[in-house]
């Protein structure tokens, strides 16, 4: 009675889980695609860092076309022997000091540095956006690799139920030839052994299935209090690949591939920081305008005028431009264009490495996506002849024509052509939107 009670239990829970999972909408991996990146921390980050890029553009607008201002005001007692400012004389008294000031400074010449300044901070922007689109890349081809990889265990655990039918059926039905005197007790036992070898195959793929299922929902931030249901069903019929130009896939991704986007505009920002860096040993001339005030009383005198007057009369205006020479600052100048000479040629060893790299894997995504359409092709033919083979091995096995042991090895071959088929299809689908990546179609609208 308990068994029964606990068997209703299990019933009615799979019921609830398998009514919820049917009111969520399954989700394609384009919805998979667009909600990682969504919900990434690493997009997350990319956007922190292009707001600071924002940021730093702004500053480097102001530094280059508008002054420093600043306003200043002390006061201080004096104690004891001091100047008196109207007879330049020293007394000895007690006075009250209390001073105002306003001025605007502005850099004429400081060797280019707030115009390159500027310049860097546009191309750092823009190496801002490039990184935020190479991992907006990197979420989509990860979530779309595991994400096929959840749909191919899954449809594997749907071949190897069907399976699992298929021995049950056919071990029911060899214990009735046994009780009827037509097999023998060896071969309902090798049957029961083939059926187990199936629900054993099922059981394995369902815990890759789970397995895969969970790693995509990690890539994805899928809420852990509910479960990532995805559109499982076969994708349109596959036609052969279609012919792709190399040497112009190669030229659209050398010039728009974010990757080498970066390389290049770090390039030339180390270039502009070698420029800045050799000007530094230039004079430098500036320009400065203000006006100050000041108010004083003495302890004990009575020429003491009020604030009003003192800050009417004492007020005055000043200009003032400065002329900077270095002469010796312990070769730091020199230490600074050295280290941005080297900087520039690491930059620029870098952006021909990762040129070369675009080429090459341009290249190879090309031909791996030719190849994985040539190996789709030839499983999808030996899956339709071991299906036909399958079928005709059945049928010779309940007519006896065959050996329990032949039409084992033959459903091993059955099941591994259906298995090459999936894994070959979801190879090339992943092949094909690499190569579709680097002729400048993101991932998320293919």
């Amino acid at each position: 009675m308990i068994s029964l009670s606990i068997k209703c239990a299990v019933i009615a829970l799979a019921s609830a889980v398998s009514v919820c999972a049917s009111a969520q909408t399954a989700m394609s991996v384009q919805d998979c695609m667009k909600y990682a990146v969504s919900n990434s921390t690493k997009m997350r980050i990319q956007q922190a860092a292009k707001s600071d890029a924002r940021i730093a553009r702004r500053d480097a607008v102001l530094a280059l076309f508008t002054p420093q201002v600043q306003a200043q005001t002390y006061a201080y007692y004096n104690f004891g022997r001091s100047i008196d400012p109207q007879t330049n004389t020293y007394f000895n008294t007690t006075s009250f000091h209390n001073n105002y000031g306003v001025d605007a400074g502005l850099d004429l010449f400081n060797g280019f540095q707030a115009v390159n300044n500027y310049r860097i901070s546009r191309t750092s922007l823009l190496i801002a956006d490039s990184q935020q689109k190479q991992a907006e890349a990197e979420i989509c081809l990860a979530v779309m690799e595991a994400y096929y990889n959840v749909v191919y265990y899954q449809r594997l655990a749907d071949i190897y139920e069907e399976q699992v039918d298929v021995a049950r059926q056919a071990v029911a039905k060899a214990r009735r030839q046994e009780e009827l005197g037509q097999k023998g007790h060896a071969d309902v036992i090798q049957m029961e052994a083939e059926m187990a070898e199936r629900e054993y195959d099922l059981i394995n793929a369902r815990n890759s299935y789970e397995s895969q299922r969970m790693t995509l929902e990690d890539l994805m931030f899928w809420p852990a209090d509910s479960t990532l249901v995805v559109v499982t069903s076969t994708p349109s019929p596959f036609s052969g690949a279609s012919e792709t130009n190399v040497e112009s896939t190669i030229d659209f991704a050398l010039g728009h591939n974010p990757a080498l986007m970066e390389a290049s505009l770090r390039l030339k920002n180390a270039k502009t920081e070698l420029s800045t860096a050799r000007w530094q040993i230039l004079p430098t001339v500036s320009v400065y305008a203000g006006w100050q005030t000041s108010y004083y009383t003495y302890q004990g005198t009575s020429g003491n005028k009020s604030f009003r007057d003192a800050f009417r009369n004492n007020g005055g205006e000043y200009v003032e431009l400065a002329l900077k020479i270095p002469i010796w600052n312990r070769l730091n100048r020199h230490s600074q264009i050295a280290r941005k000479r080297s900087a520039f040629e690491k930059a620029s060893a870098e952006y021909d490495q990762k040129r070369r790299d675009i080429e090459s894997e341009v290249r190879r995504a090309v031909q791996d996506c030719e190849g994985s359409a040539r190996a789709y092709m030839q499983a999808l033919r030996k899956g339709e002849v071991q299906a036909e083979a399958y079928q005709l091995n059945l049928k010779k096995l309940d007519q006896g024509l065959i050996s329990l042991l032949e039409f084992q090895t033959a459903t091993g071959n059955y099941l591994r052509s259906q298995a090459d088929e999936m894994k070959s299809l979801y190879e090339y689908l992943i092949k094909e939107a690499v190569v579709k990546y680097y002729n400048g179609i993101d991932y998320v609208n293919q």
